[in-house]
């Protein structure tokens, strides 16, 4: 086997089709670009960008979609050995509006299913994966069968080895047949959509060594709101990092040897705040690779987010190691 991978990701993979114009109502968006999309491939991303060895496990449609997620993985020097093709549905497309500062409605072609979901355990190089030095999962893997064995599968395989294995909680409740952001303005539908999930985020947790989320993300995962009352939770579930994102209130992260730090945010003007999340994330890989203290690595990970929140794309607005040095720098 080749030398371990700094990160290895598996979960959603497709084309984000962006509008060029700002605050303009997606029926009348006149011209749109064309980027690599997905949360845990975002992720890889942007661990590339930042030096990182990183590759993607996730699969696309035989198509010219398909062979265009190919080519973006290699130009960012994502390895894509392990993104396969599907031959009986389409690489999913992502559409959104863009209202800043916070206001950024996604639409999700993802139907009758998406390949990223017809993953199975026959599929998974484990030896690669309990190698790897983080390996990340995402909630989106737990929605639907056989994403959701398979993923378990890599999981408990990862465990055994050892490891860092960080659970993404990505919370998109249409992927479980519910809507809304979480219980507070969810619905019916949305509470029962959390409901169904949980059992299988909790059986995630036993397995990751670092929960990190939204706190309508958490609260999917604990059924609490309260952002210190979540990370305790994830913890008691057997995490040994919870890192709560709070949106304008910052960043609070947990360690079960009793270290906290809470992070203000770092303001910029916003642009669109799609893959903000996904850029601190890489960030925070970047981060537990080389060993940074909890403090440090947030205040890393929030200036990675907010360079990717000042710019229109996710993907190809993944910053650098010295763009996020140079933007400290400035603060």
């Amino acid at each position: 086997m080749t030398e371990p991978y700094d990160l290895i990701t598996m979960g959603r993979i497709g084309v984000d089709i962006y509008p060029l114009q700002t605050g303009v109502p997606l029926a009348q968006v006149e011209t749109f670009g064309k980027f690599l999309g997905g949360s845990a491939t975002n992720v890889a991303v942007a661990a590339a960008r930042l030096g990182r060895r990183s590759a993607v496990i996730s699969r696309t449609g035989r198509d010219p979609f398909g062979d265009y997620v190919h080519q973006a993985l290699r130009d960012f020097g994502v390895d894509d050995r392990w993104v396969s093709p599907v031959e009986a549905y389409p690489t999913p497309v992502t559409f959104c509006e863009i209202f800043p500062p916070d206001d950024f409605p996604l639409y999700f072609y993802r139907r009758p299913k998406a390949p990223d979901l017809v993953m199975h355990p026959e599929e998974l190089d484990l030896d690669a994966i309990a190698a790897a030095r983080i390996f990340w999962i995402t909630g989106t893997g737990l929605c639907e069968e056989p994403s959701r064995g398979t993923t378990l599968a890599a999981l408990q395989a990862r465990a055994a080895a050892g490891g860092r294995t960080v659970f993404d909680l990505d919370w998109r409740p249409m992927f479980w047949g519910g809507e809304g952001g979480a219980s507070g303005d969810g619905g019916a539908s949305g509470a029962a959509a959390m409901a169904a999930a949980r059992p299988y985020y909790e059986a995630a947790l036993r397995h990751a060594t670092v929960a990190v989320g939204n706190l309508d993300e958490a609260e999917v995962a604990t059924g609490l709101r309260d952002p210190k009352a979540c990370a305790e939770a994830l913890l008691e579930s057997g995490v040994e990092l919870a890192v709560i994102k709070q949106g304008p209130k910052g960043v609070l992260a947990v360690h079960r040897d009793g270290r906290t730090a809470e992070v203000p945010p770092t303001p910029v003007e916003v642009v669109n705040g799609l893959g903000a999340g996904d850029s601190f994330g890489g960030a925070l890989c970047h981060g537990l690779l080389a060993g940074w203290d909890l403090e440090p690595m947030m205040r890393y990970a929030n200036a990675a987010g907010a360079i990717v929140a000042s710019r229109l794309a996710c993907s190809s607005a993944m910053p650098t190691a010295d763009e996020v040095d140079a933007f400290l720098a400035g603060r």
